[in-house]
């Protein structure tokens, strides 16, 4: 059949109207506020703006493997078929033959490096093998010397180091009894292979970088090393973290946002910083490299100083219903389970079921989700290798956990995640798909890639049916408090700086 030529041209008129129609709405949408415009990858499902509070809770330095290497139905520890035991064993050159995982009941351990160089060594170009290997040749160490009576609760029955050890719901039984009522992701990794300054400056802005000129944001360079004190923000110093970030993000889209860190916490590190008030934790102290948002040239010239809050005003807020659209709460030293700490993992379980309890308890828990995560692997085994996405990660695979009277029944989340499909989940619900671009961001950097916008990062929002009534909230007992203290002072079985 011949297509009549009056409507063939009709049709390419049609075409061409549509286009310049587009192409005027962009040029007019760029020039009037080009910090607003949106490469939106696809449009958010629309149950997610059921979800009026997402709340981030980050704890410190454990692998995947070791929280949950056992727990039913998880990519856990590999195992033998024909036994069921697990197959893993690991070069260990103190011992001169390998050294398996094994289960512990001390709620203290020691871990391992967890620098980028740890990283690589570790991961072994896929063997994941390293782990032991990385731990220093130092006389005295349990590793070295795992026969030391003050070394009995840190390492193995045959003289694993404890980077080799596992817990379960024996040891950890809130996290356990959270994974199994509703999500467990068993391929959350860190969003770079590094240690906990890379990892939480990626939390809240998708990139790690030196400044040398904290004026000028296109001076920033990839660096997941920031060993130098000078490199990196601390309390009291001028912001020196000078790229795009989310907190600028939901600034520009009058979005409330706040993080909340331990009760003593002082930022200006001033000499007449105020004694925290009764009733809250005077030793909870959240050291910079877990509270960099104040280390933002953004955060300190939009005047966002008075976001950041402590433990205390999070269990207010939640009460009152007053909490923001987005909430990053960073633990003090004592609950943030990071080895070597003074405080025990039953200290940082019940720090974080407190957190939760509030959540829940509090009038907004139908409109909440909760991320519960860990900012890198501290060292410990784990066994998945984790995707090369760029030059700055994936890094080693770490707990995640999805909290919300929305979230599916004892679900397994297999999918690729990292701490981008946070902030993928944060620009969907509330800043219509804008993503942290210097392209359309208003603050142009040299990031190598838009880590929103990775093709490999799973859904997240997989973890949430919509469609069901809000579940009830879930409230947990604390553990009980362990009267079982490190048997010796840390500094003389682990690294004498303690890992980073």
């Amino acid at each position: 059949m011949t297509v009549p030529r009056i409507y063939l041209a009709f049709v390419a008129w049609v075409v061409v109207v549509a286009v310049a129609v587009v192409v005027a709405a962009g040029i007019l949408s760029s020039s009037a506020a080009p910090a607003a415009v949106a490469a939106v990858d696809s449009p958010p499902p629309p149950g997610i703006f059921k979800l009026d509070h997402l709340i981030f809770i980050v704890q410190e330095n454990r692998s995947f493997d070791q929280y949950f290497g056992t727990f039913p139905g998880a990519k856990g520890f590999p195992t033998d078929p024909t036994t069921g035991q697990i197959s893993v064993c690991v070069p260990n050159p103190y011992l001169g033959h390998c050294s398996t995982p094994y289960h512990t009941s001390s709620l203290y351990q020691l871990g391992g490096p967890h620098g980028n160089d740890d990283s690589i060594a570790d991961v072994n170009g896929g063997a994941m093998d390293g782990f032991i290997g990385q731990l220093p040749d130092i006389a005295g160490k349990c590793w070295v010397d795992p026969q030391q009576s003050i070394c009995a609760r840190y390492v193995g029955p045959q003289g694993q180091p404890d980077v080799m050890s596992y817990v379960d719901s024996r040891e950890i039984p809130n996290y356990w009894a959270y994974a199994k009522h509703f999500v467990l992701q068993d391929h959350m990794f860190e969003s770079t292979d590094s240690w906990t300054l890379p990892s939480h400056l990626f939390i809240v802005s998708g990139w790690s970088a030196l400044c040398p000129d904290v004026t000028n944001s296109m001076s920033c360079q990839s660096d997941l090393s920031l060993k130098v004190r000078d490199e990196r923000w601390n309390y009291g110093d001028p912001p020196k973290y000078a790229w795009g970030n989310i907190m600028a993000l939901l600034d520009q889209g009058h979005v409330s946002w706040r993080q909340y860190v331990g009760d003593a916490t002082c930022i200006t590190k001033k000499q007449d910083c105020p004694t925290p008030p009764k009733g809250t934790n005077r030793n909870d102290k959240t050291v910079a490299s877990h509270n960099v948002i104040p280390g933002f040239t953004s955060v300190v010239a939009n005047n966002d100083l008075d976001k950041i809050r402590t433990h205390a005003a999070f269990l207010h807020e939640a009460a009152a219903g007053t909490l923001p659209s987005v909430s990053w709460v960073m633990p003090g030293e004592p609950e943030s389970e990071h080895p070597g700490s003074s405080g025990s993992i039953h200290d940082g379980e019940n720090y974080v079921t407190t957190l939760i309890n509030a959540a829940m308890k509090g009038p907004d828990w139908n409109s909440t989700a909760i991320f519960l995560t860990w900012d890198d692997w501290g060292g410990f085994y784990d066994n998945v290798v984790p995707p090369v996405v760029d030059q700055n990660g994936f890094g080693l695979r770490v707990p995640g956990l999805v909290i919300s009277p929305y979230a599916k029944a004892g679900m397994i989340d297999h999918q690729t995640l990292s701490f981008d499909s946070y902030l993928k989940l944060i620009e969907d619900r509330f800043l219509n798909g804008q993503r942290i671009d210097p392209a359309t961001d208003g603050i142009p950097d040299q990031r190598p890639v838009v880590r929103e916008r990775l093709p490999i990062l799973g859904d997240i929002t997989a973890a949430f049916d919509f469609t069901q009534p809000p579940r009830p909230p879930f409230i947990l007992g604390p553990t009980p408090r362990s009267q079982d203290p490190p048997a010796a002072p840390l500094s003389l079985v682990s690294h004498p700086n303690r890992w980073p």
